[in-house]
């Protein structure tokens, strides 16, 4: 595949050098702001070799290399430190891709992790470090092409390079070899066109592509989800992300068989899950939490053959969990706790070490205010006594403040029109409550909801009543001056794993947010916290507001919207993650309730927070 150039300023077809692409050996003297080319900053390099490591933050600048631009923006202050963070800049001209493939910001993302992904494999053998990502198909500050204007097609790339030191002596050979010889290396072979393996490069295009159509198009046929024929669910192991050898293809139940149209398959058949209340049933290890599972990480694009790149599900699914010991902040629980003993008030509920139960009724309204239309629940990971609750039980305990989810389940769809996906091998409760019900045995699906409303219809029921109503929650509104990434003076937003975030002085526990996809996100969740604070946008408005308002300037300035001149590698995060570790973030405060729809600055809450342990 490829693509006519017309002649422009700096591209091959002639012209004066356009800026960041860097002079040819025979012009002359480099552009203005320029340091110098590849020869002057090898001869630098190997210049300072033994001298104080201090030097070499004399660099820092643009160099004009061999068919692209190095600017080294930040210099580390030992060879201990951090690595430098170099930006590499290939104009058009050089990098060649059809303009087709990033004509869209969904294409451009999915261009842009493909290249990304190349790179990592050419700089393999060098201490050079790109995030590429996973399995994920994530928009990252590491890649970025220019979709308009004269430099449409250019490819911006940030990296991470340490440079050398023998000791605290600068390790000039070395640093001359990766900088000017096995990076320029790594970029030739990896963000030319002309050398690019331009069919695997196309179909991850279209891949994604694809599977954001899937996604997009759930609503209007009344689905939450979708399982195409032939994907592979599971994973290779627990710390291995890429399909299981040998499993099982996933085959859709006739029943739930249905065919979507995508931009470049043309059809694709498989299961789709549809709104309401679905059961997944079967034995243990038979493939229950696996389909789940798939279901959480369908918010996210994947790589072609990851198994799971058309298995899709709507952008607002959010998976809950139960969450010992989590602080939480005057979250309005009144539809799963009621009638506490000490009298304090469950519409404005808050502590600095929830039960399971307890977390996991603020983690789903929590999810609810966020804007989630689906929910996604596995019972491994839940509270038993917030999601069921039977006959002889309630006849036991009269007193009992917890409202169970079954009770709330059908509400939640008919009142809010949120749909619910569980899993569930315990207990039967549910089964006069579900919509659907598909059963999982030897990683085979089948649907069985006649049989399990029968098997309901001929049994006493051990739940509540079906149509107990699903009350009204407050709002909340936070005070940004509690959410403050800064330590004496200094922004601190820095990721440690997946699963933790150093916020400003706070450690934030994300190990239960299961829909993070990598520590690069993470990262993003840090920055879209910090942009909050930042901009004012928690200012009198409610949470959900404020999310609004994020993703409006994601949709329009993308990765750059969050940055506010950060180094760090990241990936924009999803609202639903956000607001997850804003409500884990122990600092924040709440400031008051407002009831949805309300005019900003009012507040319905109750004067103060409750606090204590339930």
């Amino acid at each position: 595949m490829t693509r006519p150039h017309r002649s422009r300023p700096g591209s091959r077809s002639g012209g004066p050098p356009r800026r960041g692409t860097g002079p040819r050996r025979d012009e002359g003297p480099p552009p203005s702001g320029i340091q110098g080319d590849a020869r002057e900053l090898e001869s630098r390099l190997r210049g300072m070799d033994g001298a104080s490591y201090g030097r070499y933050k004399s660099l820092a600048g643009r160099w004009a290399m061999e068919g692209f631009e190095l600017e080294i923006r930040k210099v580390q202050s030992d060879p201990f430190a951090p690595p430098s963070r170099v930006r590499v800049t290939v104009p058009d001209g050089t990098a060649g891709l059809p303009a087709e493939l990033y004509r869209t910001p969904v294409r451009a993302r999915a261009l842009g992790g493909f290249l990304l992904r190349a790179l990592r494999r050419a700089l393999r053998d060098t201490p050079v470090q790109v995030d590429a990502g996973g399995q994920e198909v994530l928009e990252r500050s590491a890649i970025r092409i220019v979709r308009e204007g004269d430099d449409a097609g250019a490819v911006v790339v940030e990296l991470a390079a340490p440079f050398p030191g023998h000791g605290r002596r600068i390790a000039g050979a070395a640093a001359a070899h990766t900088l000017t010889e096995a990076l320029p290396a790594a970029v030739r072979e990896s963000l030319r066109w002309a050398v690019a393996d331009v069919v695997a490069a196309d179909e991850f295009v279209r891949t994604v592509e694809d599977a954001g159509a899937l996604r997009d198009g759930l609503r209007d046929r009344g689905l939450v989800a979708f399982v195409p024929d032939g994907a592979v669910l599971p994973r290779a192991s627990g710390v291995d992300d890429r399909p299981l050898r040998d499993a099982v293809p996933f085959a859709a139940p006739e029943s739930l068989r249905v065919t979507l149209p995508v931009p470049n398959r043309g059809e694709v058949t498989g299961m789709g899950v549809p709104e309401g209340v679905t059961l997944i049933v079967g034995g243990g290890y038979h493939g229950k939490s696996t389909l789940l599972r798939a279901l959480e990480t369908g918010v996210h694009d994947h790589v072609p053959g990851d198994g799971r790149e058309l298995v899709v599900a709507r952008r607002d699914a959010v998976s809950i969990r139960a969450e010992d010991e989590r602080g939480v902040q005057r979250v309005d629980v009144r539809a799963f706790v009621s009638d506490l003993p000490s009298g304090r008030p469950t519409g404005d509920f808050s502590t600095e070490s929830a039960s399971g139960s307890t977390s996991q009724a603020a983690s789903t309204v929590e999810a609810l205010e966020s804007g989630a239309d689906v929910l996604l629940i596995d019972e491994d990971t839940s509270a038993t006594n917030v999601m069921i609750r039977d006959a002889r039980m309630r006849e036991l305990i009269e007193a009992e403040p917890l409202v169970p989810f079954v009770d709330r389940v059908r509400p939640l769809h008919a009142q809010r029109g949120v749909s619910t996906v569980l899993v569930m091998g315990g207990s039967g409760d549910y089964l006069g409550r579900a919509d659907t019900v598909i059963l999982l045995q030897d990683y085979r699906v089948s649907e069985i909801t006649a049989r399990a409303h029968e098997i309901a219809s001929r049994t006493p029921d051990q739940a509540g009543p079906a149509d107990s109503g699903f009350p009204e929650f407050g709002h909340r509104v936070f005070d940004p001056r509690s959410v403050d990434p800064e330590v004496r003076g200094r922004r601190k937003v820095t990721a440690r794993g997946r699963s933790r975030l150093t916020f400003g002085g706070d450690d934030i526990d994300l190990s239960a947010v299961a829909q993070l996809a990598d520590p690069a996100q993470t990262t993003g969740v840090g920055l879209a916290l910090a942009h909050l604070a930042r901009t004012g946008a928690l200012e009198g408005l409610t949470l959900a507001e404020a999310l609004d308002r994020l993703d409006a300037e994601l949709e329009r300035g993308g990765a750059a919207a969050i940055a506010h001149g950060s180094l760090s590698d990241f990936a924009v995060p999803r609202r639903h993650e956000v607001a997850a570790a804003l409500n884990r973030l122990r600092a924040a405060r709440v400031t008051g309730h407002r009831a949805p729809q309300a005019t900003p600055g009012t507040d319905a809450g109750n004067s103060g927070p409750a606090a204590g342990n339930v």
